[in-house]
């Protein structure tokens, strides 16, 4: 709003003279605004206005430049003073007429005319009563123009409607006044002594700060309260405007002093930490400089930290990158680049660690004692990959342990079950927020040694998705040939891990990426043998559990029977988790009853444990009698260690018809069909008449039909099998066997066998058949594990016959009758 103008004419009207005779009064009741239509010459100069509006009371100063304008102003000051102001509807039109000036005007008195000193006259006019132009007479040498005088319809009595718009616009104008800093004091008191509410709402009218076709729409308007209520509605957005423009300036005022503030506060923290000693910024940087002269690390590293310092000293400390470079510098700084810890190269302190923590195991045990020989007679030796590939709980992971003890070295551990990002491997870039190098840096960093043992647990488990690929990152972590030269996406300069001892471990190598697997070294560990948990029952698991529940050797112990009683009915697994579970509850019920001061009995036996732990979870299989044809009995391996399983044929009249029950994979079923197509195809030197294969239905069935078997390993079982039923010849007794067979009567090798042994063992078996390539493995197996049992090696099927069928048939043997046999 310009409530200034109204200041501005009375200015002009101060200034119209020398001396105060000759001011000009200024009627602030708007009565002196009325004009005789008797004074209105027939015929009114119109003078057209640029940028402005006039209202009826209202005085305004007019600076006329225009050579028509002059002639007009000069010589109606001259005449009687009066002419006519219309608003231009372009105020760019230098000489306009009739078509470029609003029809509706005011018509005005000339108050003063002034020459300036610049040349430049000015005229001092009030409005005294609305005009509309009827018809233009001429337009030169000026606009002269009919025109007929508007009435103003205000309702002017105190009524509660008219009391109330006053009050509506003068507390608007207050708000306006208030808001605005810019509009002198003197316009205040000129609002307050404003008394008319025609002359109240004109000179709102002409003082708000709105465009001139706004205004002009005021003017037009002819009932006088209508006038007023439109007023108000421009003056309330007015004040919405001015208030968000106070609103904004404040805060931006707000925003200057807090940084004013902090500037201060940082100057008198400065001149303090001078004054204590401590020097802030520069003091850290002198700090992490005096670090880095004493670092032990490449040459082109201490050039890129260099470099790197002095992009700190270049930034402000209140950069929001700054954080992020001395992150970084205090990394570089951090990481222990050419400090390695020794090794002790002790090889039967080595060995014996290795004992005491692990029974068993002992490929990987004779790996890591070659790979301490070698470092002690060459030791530039690069660290070896080792991929420790088996069984959950066999205890891949904890060894890594027990090596880093050996070798006298820090050990780190790194799960990658799960990751799904390449940067965890890689690192992010430092444009990041919130970077960070990889996890082998942070482990490295973390160890304070470049030569740690570094356990990568469960690498098959690694996934990959839109993110990136991380088993494909650990190529370069994972290659001799290139981990010298690692390159951290944060750390930007190369990392040496060829002196790292990698150990990763893994479930199943079928889920690595072929390239990752060919640049580790597999160390296959098998499940554990009965005798093998035993012994670490007793030696590892007992003494643990003991220590944790706070029970003391002298308070409990087991003897072997017990522990036997506990991997054979209560759990079976390859590894020994479920049974450290096991033997922690029988530990809790002796703790129990020490806290309760119950007694209990401190030599747990099997009975012990039946009552401790309830009924028998599993069934061990044992061997069945040889009363019936076509029951053989095979061995297999599972996740959990070796099973025997017992192969079934029976045959029933009818046309040949096969069936396999027992819930067999693919595998198992063509080892089923490649045995009977080798039966009939070799019937007639087996004593078997080939016209029954087309007279009775054969079915083969696997006991256990819940639980899914597969595999290559049954061959030459369910070739006895259908031997036996088809001869009704009795199977030897106390026999198994495992194998594969071919087309051609061959029997082709098969994995497991340790704990195929085992089970068999285990089940009361005497003598097995297995192939004669599997005869190395055999050689392999320590000789406790061997004892008692006799080995058969064939390598054709009819080896395999002539050791499996005794020549005497099963009793109640059946008598398989041939199409001619029935005619």
């Amino acid at each position: 709003m310009e409530l200034n103008n109204f200041y501005n004419s009375y200015l002009f009207s101060e200034l119209a003279s020398e001396d105060a005779e000759e001011l000009i009064p200024l009627d602030l009741t708007g009565e002196d605004d009325e004009l005789d239509p008797a004074d209105l010459p027939e015929e009114l100069p119109i003078l057209p206005l640029k940028n402005a509006v006039l209202f009826p009371g209202v005085v305004i100063p007019i600076t006329v430049g225009r050579s028509k304008s002059i002639r007009l102003v000069k010589k109606a000051y001259r005449t009687n003073k009066i002419i006519g102001v219309a608003a231009q509807m372009n105020a760019g039109a230098e000489d306009p007429g009739e078509k470029e000036i609003y029809k509706v005007g005011t018509v005005a008195k000339i108050l003063k005319m002034l020459v300036l000193p610049d040349g430049n006259t000015t005229i001092i006019i009030q409005g005294k009563s609305r005009m509309e132009i009827k018809q233009v007479v001429q337009e030169n040498p000026y606009l002269t123009a009919k025109v007929d005088l508007l009435t103003e319809n205000f309702v002017e009595d105190e009524n509660k409607e008219t009391v109330a718009i006053i009050y509506s616009l003068k507390d608007a104008a207050k708000k306006i006044l208030k808001l605005n800093p810019e509009i002198p004091k003197e316009a205040q008191a000129a609002l307050e002594n404003i008394n008319s509410f025609k002359f109240l709402t004109h000179f709102l009218c002409s003082n708000i700060n709105t465009e001139v076709k706004d205004k002009q729409k005021l003017l037009e308007i002819n009932d006088g309260n209508k006038r007023a209520e439109a007023l108000l509605k421009y003056m309330l957005k007015d004040i919405q405007v001015l208030e968000l423009k106070h609103e904004i300036h404040d805060k931006v005022n707000t925003d200057i002093d807090q940084q004013q503030r902090d500037y201060y506060l940082r100057q008198q923290m400065k001149v303090l930490q001078d004054e204590l000693g401590q020097g802030g910024a520069e003091q850290e940087l002198d700090e992490l400089r005096s670090k880095g002269l004493k670092k032990n690390w490449p040459e082109e590293v201490a050039q890129h930290f260099d470099k790197e310092l002095g992009k700190i000293e270049r930034m402000n400390p209140m950069a929001a990158e700054y954080p992020v470079a001395m992150n970084y510098a205090e990394l570089l700084v951090e990481l222990p680049w050419n400090d390695i810890s020794e090794d002790n190269f002790d090889l039967k302190r080595a060995k014996k660690i290795l004992d005491q923590d692990h029974f068993g195991l002992e490929k990987v045990k004779d790996r890591i004692i070659e790979y301490l020989a070698v470092r002690k007679l060459k030791n530039d030796l690069k660290g070896p990959i080792l991929c420790l590939f088996g069984p959950p709980g066999v205890g891949k992971t904890s060894l890594g342990k027990s090596i880093a003890k050996a070798l006298n070295r820090e050990y780190v551990r790194m799960s990658l079950g799960g990751v799904h990002d390449e940067a965890e491997i890689r690192g992010h870039r430092k444009t990041y927020i919130g970077a960070m190098p990889g996890k082998v840096i942070q482990n490295i960093n973390k160890a304070k040694y470049s030569n740690p043992v570094f356990v990568l647990d469960e690498i098959d488990k690694v996934s990959s998705d839109f993110r990136g690929d991380p088993s494909s990152a650990l190529l370069e972590v994972l290659d001799p040939e290139q981990n010298e030269t690692f390159k951290d996406n944060f750390l930007e300069v190369e990392y040496d891990l060829s002196k790292v001892l990698f150990i990763a471990t893994a479930n199943s190598l079928d889920t690595i990426q072929p390239a990752l697997r060919d640049r580790m070294e597999i160390i296959e560990i098998t499940g554990y043998t009965l005798e093998e948990k035993i012994q670490i029952a007793k030696k590892h698991l007992l003494p643990k559990q003991l220590k944790e529940h706070g029970l003391k050797s002298s308070q409990l112990s087991m003897d072997k029977k017990a522990f036997s009683k506990l991997v054979d009915d209560y759990t079976r697994e390859s590894g020994v988790r479920n049974l450290e579970r096991k033997v922690g509850a029988v530990v809790r019920d002796a703790a129990k009853s020490i806290a309760m001061e119950e007694e209990y009995e401190k030599k747990v036996t099997p009975d012990e444990i039946r009552r401790i732990l309830g009924a028998e979870v599993f069934d061990k299989e044992l061997y069945q009698d040889n009363k019936h044809a076509g029951v053989v009995t095979g061995l297999a391996w599972t996740s959990v260690g070796g099973e025997i399983l017992f192969i079934e044929s029976s045959l029933s009249r009818g046309k040949g018809k096969l069936t396999l029950s027992g819930q067999l994979g693919d595998v198992m079923k063509e080892s089923a069909m490649t045995a009977l197509s080798y039966l009939k195809s070799n019937a007639e030197r087996l004593g078997i008449d080939y016209r029954v294969f087309d007279n009775y239905d054969l079915h083969i069935h696997v006991p256990a039909g819940a639980v899914p078997k597969d595999g290559p390993s049954a061959g030459i079982t369910m070739l006895t099998s259908l031997a036996s039923v088809f001869t009704q010849r009795k199977v030897k007794q106390k026999l198994a066997m495992t194998g594969e067979i071919t087309l051609r009567g061959k029997v082709l090798p098969v994995g497991g066998i340790k704990e195929k042994i085992l089970a068999a063992k285990r089940a009361g078996i005497k003598e097995i058949i297995l192939c004669q390539k599997n005869k190395k493995d055999i050689d392999e197996i320590d000789d406790r594990y061997v004892k008692d049992l006799k080995f058969h090696f064939a390598e054709t099927v009819e080896e395999v016959l002539e050791v499996a069928l005794l020549t005497q048939k099963v009793p109640n043997a059946m008598e398989l009758v041939t199409v001619e046999q029935k005619a």
